[in-house]
């Protein structure tokens, strides 16, 4: 961005050039959704600048549209070969920490003992150390399985953070867990991939949408239900009801008949 935008004045940051940039930008090989996020950032500081008047005025920046949400997500089948496949045991505690969480991987990986509550069988995912963003996150409930996996790796800690390896916190798992995905034998899953397929489950067990956004931190439900509502049980049942026409077995037709003389 800074090469393409760099040297030019806010008057050339136009629409035309925005669209040129992120057209580039998708052509290069980056996703839809990561060329929208560096055009937000330009948005942002043109934005600032204007507010602190160091340019006159803020220029339209237009976004690339959202890219189509993800819809791969684990079975219990692959999740369980997902588990069986992790050899290294800080890739396996995040595989069930990310499941019975539905966190993203940042907050897993800065996570410290000191916000794991066993007694209580409370994590708090929320930074204190860190402003509150967007993307929120929230104080989940510790079930019975993980609840085994967190003593088991509280009883061999050797550091302050949850997640470590070799006596330090660890900094990335893209390594272990893309290994652990090939010896299950699953394609297109990737750590993030858990936080979906947690959201997954609850809607499909029928957990209220609003309940599943607080379990993921979100302020409210509109992104839950854009991308999960779908997959909920009871997902539009009562408007599909209302337009049943065998309801209209519940009334004879000389009833119905009667009743349309009447209103002539």
């Amino acid at each position: 961005m800074s090469a393409w935008f760099g040297e030019k004045p806010p008057e050339a940051v136009t629409d035309r050039e925005c669209r040129a940039y992120a057209q580039k930008r998708m052509e290069s090989g980056i996703a839809a959704s990561t060329a929208r996020t560096e055009m937000q950032a330009l948005r942002a500081a043109l934005r600032w600048a204007a507010a602190q008047k160091i340019i006159a005025e803020c220029p339209n920046v237009p976004l690339p549209s959202r890219s189509p949400p993800k819809e791969r997500w684990l079975t219990r089948d692959e999740a369980h070969a997902l588990i069986d496949g992790c050899e290294a045991f800080h890739i396996r505690l995040f595989v069930i920490l990310a499941l019975g969480t539905g966190a993203r991987v940042s907050a897993l990986l800065e996570l410290p003992w000191s916000r794991v509550d066993m007694d209580r069988r409370i994590i708090d995912l929320r930074d204190p150390g860190k402003a509150r963003t967007a993307k929120g996150r929230a104080r989940v409930p510790i079930n019975d399985g993980l609840l085994a996996t967190l003593q088991e790796a509280h009883a061999i800690r050797e550091t302050d953070w949850v997640i470590e390896w070799a006596g330090d916190r660890v900094a990335s798992v893209k390594r272990g867990f893309r290994a652990a995905t090939i010896r299950a034998g699953l394609e297109g899953v990737t750590p993030h991939t858990l936080r979906h397929t947690a959201a997954t489950w609850m809607a499909q067990a029928g957990v209220p949408l609003w309940e599943i956004a607080g379990f993921l931190g979100h302020s409210n439900t509109a992104m839950v239900e854009e991308t999960y509502a779908h997959h909920s049980p009871g997902h539009l049942k009562g408007a599909s009801r209302v337009l049943d026409m065998t309801l209209l077995q519940q009334f004879p037709v000389e009833r119905v008949n009667t009743s349309i003389r009447k209103r002539q």
